[in-house]
């Protein structure tokens, strides 16, 4: 009688063995074919933007559902093998009802973003590559994922934003459709200053610089722009101590304006400073309280007092 249960004991326990080592090889190829699978769809998608220069949005959203979809079918097969977890998913799926309000009230952060990341790949506002300003952040989209979008900023940090929330933003977006970008550097002269001769210097800087963009160029982009509009030298201010000119310039991308303006700035200081333009220091007249008193009160002794009593203030 005890050798039968012993017997029992050792063959429930094989295959309780046996259980564990499924598991755990399913959990082990469910990793391996996940990682396998994402990375194939990278290379599919490098290989596939070389060839038709397709957009990596609706790609990007694809690999990571098809990844969570591999993990998915993993753990169904993990449920299945485990009686215990097989039963008990069998009882959630009888009170599917209540199961589901309280999953989705549990889930209701993840699901809004799941959502909202569909939504980003279908409607794409913006894509992966486009330089883009949100949340007073200017960076380039890196991806697009279920849960979130990650923006590499100018600084080189990574600003990861819950796609619910970045999908409520107003976004400025630098790259859709035309890349190019008007910027504009202000510069003020004194009310001595020629302001023609200010607005040669200018025009000349910018028409030389690299960055600035020619007629020729932007027309690719925009054949109606005007040729006058391509730099221009605008009064904007009389200001309380200078006059300020604000010069407006093309560049073939957001990412160089910033570091053009720079280097315009530079340049066109070096050239006022040669010939003469004066960019003038703010002009402030202080009068302290102390002095107005003693000045009011010396007003009012000259005016009512006799010599003796002035002399006796002082």
């Amino acid at each position: 009688m005890s050798s039968i249960s012993l017997s029992g004991w050792a063959g429930s326990l094989s295959l309780d063995f046996a259980k564990v080592v499924f598991i755990l090889l399913v959990v082990v190829l469910t990793i391996v074919a996940a990682k396998i699978v994402d990375k194939l769809m990278v290379v599919q998608v490098r290989m596939m933007n070389r060839r038709m220069n397709v957009d990596q949005t609706s790609y990007s959203l694809l690999r990571h559902s098809s990844v969570a979809v591999v993990y998915l079918i993993g753990l169904v097969i993990v449920i299945s093998s485990i009686p215990f977890l097989e039963k008990f998913s069998l009882a959630l799926l009888a009170g599917a009802g209540f199961a589901g309000i309280v999953v989705g009230l549990a889930a209701q952060s993840t699901l809004g973003n799941i959502i909202s990341g569909i939504s980003l790949a279908v409607f794409r506002p913006f894509r992966v590559g486009d330089r883009v300003n949100v949340m007073n952040e200017y960076g380039k989209v890196a991806d697009i994922t279920l849960r979130h979008t990650i923006v590499r900023t100018w600084d080189n940090r990574r600003l990861i934003i819950p796609n619910s929330v970045i999908g409520n933003e107003a976004i400025i977006n630098w790259s859709i459709e035309d890349p190019t970008v008007r910027w504009f550097v202000d510069v003020g002269i004194s009310y001595d200053s020629d302001i023609d001769l200010a607005r040669r210097i200018m025009l000349e800087e910018a028409r030389k610089h690299l960055n600035v963009m020619t007629y020729m160029e932007l027309k690719r982009y925009d054949p109606a722009v005007p040729k006058e509009e391509i730099v221009q030298v605008l009064v904007t201010e009389l200001g309380d101590y200078a006059v300020n000119l604000r010069m407006y310039f093309w560049c073939a991308d957001r990412k160089f304006c910033y570091l053009t303006g720079c280097e315009l700035r530079e340049s066109i200081k070096k050239r006022f400073d040669a010939e003469g333009v004066e960019i003038p220091f703010p002009y402030r007249t202080i009068v302290y309280k102390n002095d107005m008193a003693s000045n009011t009160r010396l007003e009012n002794g000259s005016c009512d007092s006799s010599p003796s009593q002035v002399i006796q203030d002082n």
